[in-house]
Parts: structure tokens; sequence; C-alpha cells
């Protein structure tokens, strides 16, 4: 009782907080850096729900970043070679971590340089999906964190913030089929590069309205997963009202959509929307961002 009393704070200061200013920004500030010479993580920030990952800057071929959660569940990631930190979500909530960085010998294969346990205890749950991170990234300078700023300016509840968000997004982006024809794997987002040429792939769509409502203090999960045998993305975010609502934001493989705001708690919902969204059978989750 007490450690959810404590999260509900945790929480409703961050909404407080993000009327005056932003959410924090992920940083190295290295208080708690675990290293060889190849690799250094930086762990000051875990129970903030992240951390930060460099390679010494000497590597020739493409790097790997492999983070292993409690559940088991593993995500990989490409790493830069020029030595700058990058930031990675602890998306699996608390327990143990095995944080690994490989790097590339020859076609497919790589070779472990560093590895090392991080234990996690968030400062709650909702931590890792309030910060930057490698797929989700912005800073307090990036436009998209301006324009939601300016949408938002004169919203007072998280739906009404969502609700506009949303909306722009859907009415200035078009989706680019060309660029979803030519993407390569380890495509990251450019959510400024995305919000200027007005246009991107469902990964962008999706990095872009997180950064936004992140920036405005909205706790967000960027889900990626399978509705069947399609690829699916969706959006999940929480709402002290209602928790964490899933999949608010939904990719049905042709076009976004929100969730009617009411949550069922009226007749008027659209019927084909609710019977998707009512039905957990329809989601199968495989990575949280």
């Amino acid at each position: 009782m007490k450690r959810k009393f404590k999260q509900w704070i945790c929480v409703l200061l961050c909404f407080a907080f993000s009327f005056f200013t932003l959410c924090p920004i992920a940083m190295a500030d290295g208080a708690t850096v675990l290293s060889n010479e190849k690799a250094k993580v930086d762990v000051s920030n875990a129970k903030n729900g992240y951390i930060l990952v460099a390679h010494n800057g000497q590597a020739k071929n493409r790097l790997k970043v492999r983070v292993t959660g409690p559940s088991g569940t593993v995500y990989t990631y490409d790493l830069n070679k020029n030595g700058q930190y990058e930031t990675f979500p602890l998306s699996d909530g608390n327990g143990k971590y095995t944080v690994g960085v490989y790097e590339n010998t020859s076609g497919n294969k790589y070779a472990l340089a560093y590895s090392t346990p991080v234990t996690v205890m968030l400062t709650n749950d909702y931590a890792p999906f309030l910060h930057a991170n490698q797929y989700v990234n912005y800073t307090s300078n990036s436009q998209a964190v301006k324009k939601a700023a300016e949408l938002t300016k004169d919203k007072k509840t998280s739906l009404d913030k969502i609700t506009v968000i949303y909306e722009f997004v859907v009415s200035n982006l078009t989706y680019d089929k060309q660029k979803a024809k030519n993407v390569q794997s380890g495509y990251l987002p450019n959510v400024d590069k995305v919000l200027a040429e007005k246009k991107g792939i469902c990964f962008d769509y999706a990095a872009l309205m997180t950064a936004m409502l992140r920036s405005q203090g909205i706790p967000t999960k960027l889900v990626v997963g399978y509705t069947g045998d399609v690829y699916h993305a969706w959006i999940n975010t929480f709402i002290p009202e209602k928790g964490w609502v899933e999949g608010i934001i939904f990719f049905d493989g042709t076009t976004w959509k929100l969730m009617d705001p009411t949550f069922a708690s009226s007749a008027n919902q659209s019927k084909q929307i609710m019977e998707y969204i009512g039905n957990g059978s329809n989601y199968s989750a495989k990575y949280v961002y």
C-alpha cells in the first residue's frame, strides 16, 4: 500500500512539474559507471528507468547492445562507434538485468566485449516511460518538444493533451511509402526531421507521438508486437483517472487510430474499435520502449 502511494506521488509530482518545465532528460552523470577497457555502462540513473552505454570509440565494425531483463526478454540495439553515450530503457521493471556490448567480427557474428549485471529498483513503475532513449530520442531543445508545449498550453487534462497531440500528428504527417519499402534494419527515427518533413513510416509516427507525450510529463509506452500475423504498433499511456490505458493510440497496419477517450464509459463508442481493443487476445506485445 505504501509503495502504491509513493508511485502515485511520483507521477503526480511529474504531472505538476510538467506545467512549468519538461520532465527530466536522460543524463550520464558518472556517479556509478561499470566498465572495462572496451566499454562502459553508466547506471547512475537506473532507478529512473534508464542506463547509458558507450564503447571506447575504437571499433571498426558494427556494435550491438543487448539488454536482458528480469523476465528474460532480450532487447538488442545498435550502438554508435564514436564513443558517445546512448540511452537505453529498463523496460522490464524491477529486478536483475544483464547488459552486454558486442563487437562485430564477421558477417553476422559478434564477440562479447563487455558484460555486467545491473540490479534495478525503480523509483516508480512509470520511470522508464518518462525519459528519452535511443528509440524515442529528444532533448529540451527539440522542435517536437516545443511543438508539444505549444499544442498543449491551454489543455488541462492528460486526455486533452493526448488528443491534441494525436490529432496534430495524424493531420500533418503522411505515410512515406517509399521509405517503408527501403528502410534498413537498425533504422532509428529522428523526431525533429519527421516533424519538419511531415512524413514518415509507422515507427516515425509512434516515436514522434511518444516523445511529445513524454515531454509533457505523460508516461507513455511505445509498444511493438503482433495482432494475429500482422506486425503492429500501439501506444499505452498512464492517466491518473484510469491508470495504464493500453492501446490508446494504435496502428492497425494501415492507419493510426485514437481510442475513444471516454474509454467505454458510455454507449457512444465506435463498436468496431471498442470490440477490437476490448479483446486482449488481439494484442501480443513483443517489445516496449
